[in-house]
């Protein structure tokens, strides 16, 4: 018997810090571990007790890279429990900066984050040599997301303007319009963007994945919708426990999701919600995709940076039919008032699902917090694909090895700082 290790100390270009141990025998895979071992942050026990007002303050530093997926998430959340409804000028401005969270965090996820893994680079900076044109127009791509995100929500990180029942403040057309113009030059960079990400050399593969994600009937679900998977489910938020459970697993501190009833691992993301609502994206962003040869479904994990890309180009679309159509709500929020129960809200954060339940008492006070976030409902997942690519690329050497374990953990995407963090590869070869 040939025994090999494979240590990597530290994943690069993921959000967080863990560590993967993958062990094969003749050959063989039999074992493969993405141990996540930070210590739990405790943001559901420290929101026990916060006025339920706070909620979308707190839940937004979670994520750096994703605090309008925690805002949202906790304002429907809190919006169920309260019993009340938003005017149709607040959804749309909440969908408006969420397309620019889905600009700025795809378009780093895309560039800065996996291009460099299909091209053989370490980095994006090593990229920019040879890709300068590429790695600029990622740039000012991901600047006029931030810069919709800080007109709608306040400032570029951690925005301050969403409550519950709406936001603090409505912007005006005029302090929209200067955006709207650097969009429809950010809508020629993502066009260009899927092109790239098109021409990337890619594995062929085709996984079995079961897709979940949230579905609208008339438009490409972001900041709402009711829950839907290939398997057939069609759920609202509330009936989300009845059917996804999370386990503690041995060798990490992030849970595992998984379907009740024996379903097993499931994705969530770019890939479940194109293969669940293609037909619902803009006429640019399906011209795109059709360019790109993505057809109406895509299994291939390693084409998932196409898809993201189709999702910038998209996002961006829609942000620009926003504004063309936006009115300011007067008044930006209405009036919220507590009452004991019980609620569930959800969005899609740019790496998936990202569900919320609270429960309060009478006076408003949190009593219960519950937050399922993306990451680790593609946890089981990633960790299936990490098999399947160490049993397709054993006979590589260390480096390659390496390198391609690396490039499938980041076909997710995966923000561990949510969840909690990330990663270490140790294989031993028996």
């Amino acid at each position: 018997m040939s025994e090999r290790r494979l240590v990597v100390e530290a994943l690069a270009r993921v959000e967080g810090e863990g560590a993967m141990h993958v062990t094969l025998r003749d050959g063989r895979v039999e074992d493969v571990r993405l141990r996540i071992y930070e210590p739990p942050r405790f943001f559901e026990a420290f929101l026990r007790g916060r006025r339920f007002t706070e909620v979308p303050d707190i839940t937004a530093r979670i994520c750096g890279i994703c605090p309008v997926a925690y805002q949202v998430s906790a304002v429907n959340a809190m919006e169920d429990a309260c019993a009340i409804d938003v005017p149709d000028g607040v959804r749309a401005l909440r969908r408006l900066i969420y397309c620019a969270e889905w600009i700025e965090s795809h378009t780093l996820h895309v560039f800065m984050l996996h291009a460099p893994d299909y091209l053989g680079y370490s980095g994006a900076i090593e990229m920019a040599r040879d890709h300068a044109d590429v790695v600029e127009g990622a740039l000012t791509l991901k600047k006029t997301g931030n810069e919709l995100l800080a007109v709608v929500g306040g400032r570029e990180i951690h925005p301050i303007n969403q409550r519950v029942g709406g936001f603090h403040r409505a912007p005006t057309p005029a302090e929209l319009a200067p955006v709207a113009e650097r969009l429809k030059r950010a809508r020629e960079l993502a066009r260009e963007a899927v092109r790239f990400t098109a021409s990337l050399p890619v594995p062929e593969l085709e996984q079995d994945y079961e897709f979940v994600a949230l579905c609208a009937p008339d438009r490409y679900a972001i900041e709402d919708g009711r829950l839907r998977s290939s398997g057939g489910l069609d759920l609202d938020a509330r009936r989300y426990e009845e059917h996804f459970a999370e386990e503690h697993v041995e060798h990490s501190t992030a849970l595992h999701s998984r379907l009740r009833d024996g379903g097993g691992d499931y994705l969530v993301g770019p890939l479940a919600r194109y293969a669940l609502s293609s037909d619902r994206l803009s006429d640019v962003a399906r011209e795109a995709a059709a360019e790109a040869g993505l057809g109406p479904v895509c299994r291939n994990p390693y084409r998932s940076i196409v898809v993201r890309a189709v999702e910038i180009l998209y996002a961006v679309d829609e942000a620009l039919r926003l504004i063309a159509a936006y009115e300011p709500p007067d008044p930006p929020a209405v009036p919220v008032a507590p009452r004991a129960g019980a609620g569930c809200g959800w969005s899609e954060a740019p790496r998936g699902l990202l569900w919320h339940r609270y429960a309060i008492d009478e006076a408003g006070a949190i009593l219960e917090a519950r937050i399922v976030p993306p990451t680790s409902q593609n946890q089981a997942r990633i960790e299936h694909d990490l098999r399947d690519c160490v049993e397709r690329f054993a006979s590589l050497d260390d480096d390659e090895l390496r390198a391609r374990c690396e490039q499938t953990i980041r076909n997710f995407d995966p923000c561990i700082s949510c969840a909690t963090h990330f990663l270490r590869l140790t294989v031993d070869r028996r």
